[in-house]
């Protein structure tokens, strides 16, 4: 998109634990990290290799017609596919089998086992299926024959550990917008992927729907919808097999398959681990403060439209700079005086 501001996200060669956590880490920006040991599977997990390591093991799976998916209208279905069929379909451009069209796209993001299934009798089960028991994604669970392949990096203390989440890619796959609220790093194990990253300072410009954008092309958006997202900096870099990408909490990410992918997130909780909603199996339910917060919001709004039209207008403004003096950090002030200058 030729009228956002664009910067390359950093490369840092050769890192090592000390490096990114000294250097990298308390930067809090995203990072490439290259020369970090993953373990055989760069070379390893190819599409024969994993198609029959992963075998018959049932997976459930995104696909879509298309291969921009898109979380908030829902354009794509879930199916469940033998692991090894997964695989070989998602890295072919045709499928002489398939569920939509001939050229349609995959997505797998391992899912942790469900407690329930695992616990419970089928009575209590039923009972218990709106409070969100499944656990969070484990490659060592889900994929044991695979996951002694995969190196977790040093980066974090081990009772830190959240997920290690398994992605797969379709080639041209492109999915949405979002943040995670905790800090995690991708590895690249196979294909070449494009990140594009925000900064959670340029929230106000990206049109959220919860944690993810309604802006759905970002490298063609429509600016008489969203005029606000040319001001929203754009940080990008294209990640080469064996590499990671830190991404810190709240920084909004969205990737492109530019080949068939592999990757591992890993996932960690860097605040107490009672900030966390523990019935969050995929790490981007809101800080349970943060929820309060957001729900006092709404009550207030609620409130104020009690109010004749022009003080609804007025206190809302008192609020909004109330918010700004009590809670923006002194970088997000002088960013938003900046965006507010142009």
């Amino acid at each position: 998109m030729e009228n956002q501001e664009k910067v390359q996200v950093p490369v840092f060669p050769a890192v090592d634990q000390e490096l990114f956590l000294k250097e990298i880490y308390p930067l809090r920006k995203p990072a490439v990290l290259r020369g970090v040991p993953l373990g055989p599977c760069v070379e390893k997990w190819t599409v024969d290799y994993l198609a029959e390591k992963g075998g018959d093991k049932d997976v459930k799976i995104h696909v879509s017609s298309v291969p921009q998916m898109d979380f908030l209208h829902k354009n794509f279905i879930y199916r469940t596919l033998p692991f090894g069929e997964f695989v070989r379909r998602a890295a072919a451009a045709e499928h002489p089998e398939f569920f939509i069209s001939k050229d349609e796209s995959y997505y797998l993001r391992s899912l942790g086992e469900d407690a329930r299934k695992v616990t419970l009798p089928v009575l209590l089960y039923d009972l218990c299926s709106s409070f969100g028991s499944q656990e969070p994604a484990d490659l060592k669970k889900q994929f044991p024959e695979l996951a002694g392949d995969f190196h977790v990096p040093p980066f974090f203390e081990p009772d830190r550990f959240f997920s290690s989440v398994f992605r797969i890619s379709s080639p041209g796959l492109q999915l949405w917008t979002h943040y995670d609220v905790m800090d995690n790093v991708l590895a690249q194990v196979s294909g070449r992927k494009r990140v594009v990253l925000y900064s959670p300072q340029d929230a106000l410009h990206l049109y959220l729907s919860g944690d993810k954008s309604e802006v759905l092309d970002i490298d063609s958006p429509d600016l008489e919808q969203f005029p606000d997202f040319v001001k929203a900096r754009r940080y990008e870099c294209v990640l080469e097999p064996g590499d990671l990408l830190f991404i810190p909490a709240l920084w909004f990410h969205n990737t492109l398959a530019l080949e068939f992918g592999v990757g591992v997130n890993i996932f960690w909780r860097h605040l107490p681990p009672d900030s966390y909603d523990k019935r969050d199996p995929y790490g981007n339910k809101d800080p349970l403060a943060a929820s309060r917060a957001l729900q006092a919001v709404e009550r207030a709004l609620t409130v104020l439209e009690e109010l004749p039209d022009d003080y609804r207008d007025f206190y809302a403004r008192r609020m909004v700079l109330r918010i700004q003096g009590r809670a923006y950090t002194s970088r997000s002030r002088k960013q938003r005086e900046d965006n507010d200058s142009v």
